[in-house]
């Protein structure tokens, strides 16, 4: 029986034939959890590896161990020249360029493609995924560039520089931080440079393990921001006296999608108790609230599904072993094209117009909280003294150009292609391209709730200092607890005009590391 991955009670991803989960990939990418090869993956390895043997002993060509590669593959080498060959691969595509990724998009990618490794499907040895391991368990992380990876015959020149630190070559960070040469960290770890054997150097780079990692860890953070956008949403409903009429679980049940479930639900748990809501006929009469008030759970909730379908093709990929040639269970060695990028490429795009739409949806509610025409008694801009302090009104700038960018991050990356490799390699996913700038929309999505978590508080402490009834604070607790927590955060509260930008910065931090949703949550219980 395989023995499963998992994190254990000392932090450390136990790696088998099974496959690794998301889980493991934010343990080992953000958490610096240490891992270790069970012994059934290193059987596999090394009765996998022996097929390979018995393919470079045979006079016929094979793909990967005793040919070249791409348009190249034509020439039959030599036994004396494929440890140069390995080499040579790894080198010559270690060609990226342009910034250094971030050092947790290389620790997912050096886990995947260990997983890959340890299916015994590659045919390298037991060696190479034992350093690979050791490399990671070292905290010795390669430096990989911005570009580089087509999403297509695997990410390419990104594995090709983890390759490369493999081989004590190229450079890479040490466990302080420090850009070193990597033979030197190597040697400091106690960590012998792999020389590679056929088909080790394509084995390394040949997989979608960078798109993937990416993608795993938007899903993770996006999880997060949608439940955040629920809270900023339901806050900004109160703040505008808006009726929480619209979450009652019937109205959600007869469009009968989860996500939109989901969102009308969290609304309603952080809403209740409120004795702002429903006030929404008291000053200037209105039948119904604007669609960024009232439809927040249809456009939430359709993010969520998108992140449920992301999620689904993000373990399909996970369970895979991606590599090319491959070796089957039956021994039989075959060309494949799984490397392709295509299914990961796809919802990265999806993703990045769920951010998009969510963070845009956002900023309507800001920009209504901000206009004294549209938010029921508020100041305009939520200003201390309006004409002399502009309050939130740049606050707003900010946030709408960060909206505007992820409308252009939106634009999908998997319709392009650009043939390479002499037109052997003529259709690519470029899924690395869309993760990248996904991981931009998320940033930049929890930049825009930040704003508008900043304008919905400051908002509700107004309504706060105008009600009527004293000594008792009009809010739901579970937003009066929001409220505090975000203050305590370094999130300023309403008063004249000051230093703006470090406010929003604390808000974004606020939100981005879940400060705000476990605020909450100690009131309404666990949250989707």
């Amino acid at each position: 029986m395989d023995m499963q991955n998992v994190v254990n009670a000392d932090n450390v991803v136990v790696i088998g034939k099974a496959n690794v989960g998301p889980a493991d990939v934010i343990a080992v990418a953000r958490g610096n959890a240490r891992i270790e090869l069970s012994a059934d993956a290193v059987a596999e390895m090394a009765a996998s590896r022996a097929r390979i043997d018995a393919l470079a002993a045979e006079p016929r060509p094979v793909y990967g161990v005793s040919t070249g590669f791409g348009a190249l593959a034509v020439r039959h080498i030599s036994p004396e020249l494929r440890a140069q060959l390995q080499r040579s691969l790894v080198r010559s595509h270690a060609a990226g360029m342009g910034p250094q990724v971030e050092r947790e998009v290389t620790r997912a990618l050096m886990l995947l493609r260990l997983k890959t490794l340890a299916s015994g499907r590659t045919g390298v040895r037991p060696v190479v995924a034992e350093t690979m391991a050791a490399l990671l368990n070292a905290q010795i992380t390669p430096v990989v560039h911005e570009f580089g990876s087509l999403g297509c015959s695997g990410d390419l020149a990104p594995l090709s520089h983890c390759a490369l630190t493999l081989m004590g070559e190229g450079l890479a960070y040490g466990p302080d931080g420090e850009v070193r040469d990597a033979g030197e960290l190597l040697a400091e770890a106690g960590i012998t440079p792999i020389e590679l054997a056929e088909k080790e150097g394509l084995a390394l780079i040949n997989g979608t393990d960078g798109m993937l990692g990416m993608l795993v860890m938007a899903i993770a953070d996006l999880g997060r921001l949608f439940t955040v956008a629920d809270i900023t949403a339901a806050m900004s409903l109160e703040a505008l006296l808006g009726t929480d009429k619209v979450l009652q679980p019937e109205l959600h049940a007869i469009r009968p999608h989860p996500g939109q479930a989901a969102s009308a639900a969290n609304m309603a748990k952080v809403l209740e108790g409120s004795g702002l809501t429903g006030h929404h006929q008291d000053d200037a009469p209105r039948v119904q609230d604007a669609y960024s008030i009232r439809c927040a759970p249809q456009v939430a909730g359709a993010g969520r599904d998108t992140l449920t379908h992301a999620q689904l093709v993000a373990d399909r990929e996970l369970a895979a072993a991606v590599d090319n040639p491959v070796v089957l269970p039956d021994g039989r060695v075959e060309s494949n094209g799984n490397f392709h990028g295509a299914p990961v490429a796809y919802v990265l795009d999806f993703l990045a117009v769920a951010a998009a739409d969510l963070g845009s949806i956002a900023e309507r509610r800001t920009d209504r909280l901000l206009d004294k025409n549209r938010s029921h008694g508020l100041p305009p801009f939520l200003a201390d003294d309006p004409g002399v302090d502009s309050g939130l009104m740049i606050a707003q700038y900010t946030q709408a150009a960060l909206v505007s960018e992820n409308k252009r991050l939106a634009v999908p990356a998997s319709v392009d292609s650009i043939p390479s490799s002499a037109m052997q390699e003529d259709h690519v996913s470029m899924g690395w391209s869309a993760a990248r700038k996904l991981r931009q929309a998320v940033d930049n999505l929890a930049r825009v709730l930040a704003v508008e978590l900043v304008a919905s508080a400051r908002a509700l402490e107004i309504r706060t200092y105008s009600h009527t009834g004293e000594g008792e604070s009009p809010l739901a607790p579970a937003t009066a607890a929001a409220v505090a927590a975000a203050r305590t955060a370094g999130v300023g509260g309403p008063g004249s005009d000051r230093f703006l930008a470090p406010d929003l910065e604390a808000a974004y931090q606020f939100v981005r590391s879940g400060a705000l949703v476990e605020a909450v949550e100690q009131v309404t219980g666990p949250l989707a």
